[in-house]
């Protein structure tokens, strides 16, 4: 091969490297400014941060289950309520923040939501590193939740088909809403748990009368006291706290007799609620709000404001429910007066049927309060219908009377409770309920309506108008509905499901539902 043929090989091989050369050249200058573009593209529509996504996922809000009110609370009774649980008070007061659920609750147990709304703060590209650790849940928001999932139980109830029950199934007009009184009264039996106060000796404390007009009063605090299904010895676990003193009992041994002085009653109370607070969180950490008394003396509304946060906030089981006197049925809970003379119920539940009541009303009693000297002044001894007496002749049975007759006049007294209310239902009797500003005992769950006759005070002329104009099936109606709601008013030892000590309970429940506490 002479030197022309390498020349030749040497120079057609630096062609192909030269064209080479140049086709790398123009894909590289072709390449530089598709990478430039793309680089700013990414950076000006792609990403800010690496957590981003996880933060747009932090901050989704997530709402809870539906909350009731429990009474149409009467969400308590047959007209709308003050929206209002709790007052206001100073911030700096308060060490919890405790919520109320803003809903009517008079007619019935009705829920409305409570739409609970949490977000996260943004996760940062440090925090998304390290695996994120479950908080553990406070005491106070594992009972919350407890209740929060009561509330959606009871909501949803409306809808649900009726639950079987062995002993009693609520039916009727007499209850606004029997199938969410009865989902609310079984959640009350698998949830509610009350914690007694152990501070404080007898007669005062955890002792209370049980044979008389005030029977309530003690007949409540032995069933707490022994009771093993409601009550626990942790207030850790405790729903609700109850405060256990008489104020009966404090009227026969605190007070002194007609001195007009009230100061040794509220000293009592006062120092007793500060005893509780200085010991235990839990009066504190609510200001209140769950924990509960109960009283049947015309005294205990006023004993109750002893304390201001007790009667502005706390729950209170009162006989004298008159919302003259500063009783709120959404956060307070009327309950029945009835007079055990003997501690029991034996002989007072039952009486003939309506063919066998010759007599139309009746009534007998002292002339005290505003009420009665108008029903005397029109009725007393002036219509064989319309039996009034101031007092009953002589060899007259007061209960034969009741047994014997259609209705039972019922006015207030000094005080708008009466006896005579549970009277007439344990003889079948209707009752006549003539008072004003006067909450009758359950009455977010039942319908006074249905079953009793409700007259003003300046209706009382007309009385017998009224009355005859119900029409002897209306009437009949009537009488049934009264032998079906008196099981509520009853006093049983040991209690039984839905007699007047498990009414008084749930009443409590429905008003704890209504108040939502939460931790600052």
């Amino acid at each position: 091969m002479g030197d022309e043929d390498v020349d030749g090989k040497y120079c057609r091989n630096m062609s192909a490297c030269s064209s080479t050369t140049s086709y790398s050249t123009k894909l590289f200058l072709f390449m530089v400014p598709l990478v430039l573009i793309s680089a700013f593209v990414f950076v000006n529509i792609g990403p800010k941060t690496p957590t981003s996504f996880l933060t747009s996922l932090s901050t989704t809000s997530h709402h809870l289950p539906p909350s009731p009110s429990l009474p149409p609370v009467p969400a308590p009774a047959p007209s709308p309520l003050p929206p209002e649980i709790l007052p206001s008070l100073p911030a700096s007061s308060l060490s919890t923040k405790v919520e109320s659920i803003q809903d009517d609750y008079n007619r019935t147990i009705q829920m409305n939501l409570i739409n609970v709304t949490t977000t996260s703060s943004k996760v940062t590209s440090t925090a998304s590193l390290e695996p994120k650790k479950r908080r553990v849940l406070s005491n106070l928001e594992k009972i919350e939740f407890e209740l929060q999932k009561a509330r959606a139980s009871i909501k949803a109830a409306s809808m649900d088909d009726p639950v079987d029950d062995p002993d009693y199934v609520p039916l009727g007009p007499m209850y606004w809403n029997a199938k969410v009184f009865h989902r609310s009264y079984l959640e009350m039996e698998k949830e509610f748990k009350i914690y007694v106060y152990k501070e404080g000796e007898p007669p005062l404390f955890h002792d209370g009368p049980c044979k008389s007009i005030y029977s309530m009063e003690g007949s409540f605090i032995y069933e707490m006291e022994t009771d093993t299904r409601f009550r626990t010895n942790n207030p850790d676990k405790a729903h609700a706290f109850y405060l256990p003193f008489s104020v009966v009992k404090m009227v026969r041994y605190v007070y002194e007799r007609n001195s007009r002085d009230f100061s040794p009653i509220r000293n009592t109370v006062r120092d007793y609620i500060n005893l509780v607070g200085d010991k235990y969180p839990y009066w504190n950490r609510s200001i209140g709000a769950d924990h509960f008394i109960l009283s049947c003396h015309d005294w205990g509304p006023e004993a109750s404001f002893s304390h201001p946060h007790l009667g502005h906030n706390s729950i209170r089981a009162l006989c004298n429910a008159n919302t003259s006197e500063r009783f709120k049925p959404r956060k307070d809970a009327s309950i029945p007066e009835i007079n055990l003379r003997t501690g029991s119920l034996t002989g007072l539940i039952g009486g003939p049927s309506p063919s066998s009541r010759p007599i139309l009303a009746f009534f007998a009693g002292g002339v005290h309060g505003p009420v009665r000297p108008v029903l005397l002044e029109h009725w007393e001894n002036k219509d064989n219908d319309i039996r009034v007496h101031k007092y009953l002749p002589r060899g007259t049975s007061y209960s034969d009377m009741m047994r014997n007759s259609k209705f039972c006049i019922c006015p207030n007294g000094y005080e708008v409770a009466s006896p005579r209310i549970v009277e007439a239902l344990y003889s079948g009797c209707v009752p006549v309920l003539i008072n004003s500003g006067y909450v009758p005992p359950f009455s977010d769950i039942l319908n006074w309506r249905s079953f009793s006759v409700i007259v003003s005070v300046e209706d009382i002329p007309n009385l017998k108008t009224i009355l005859t104009a119900i029409s002897p099936r209306q009437y009949l109606r009537m009488y049934r509905r009264v032998l079906k709601v008196r099981r509520h008013f009853e006093v049983n030892s040991p209690a039984k499901r839905f007699d007047v000590f498990h009414m008084i309970l749930h009443s409590i429940w429905v008003r704890r539902l209504n108040v939502r506490i939460r931790e600052v």
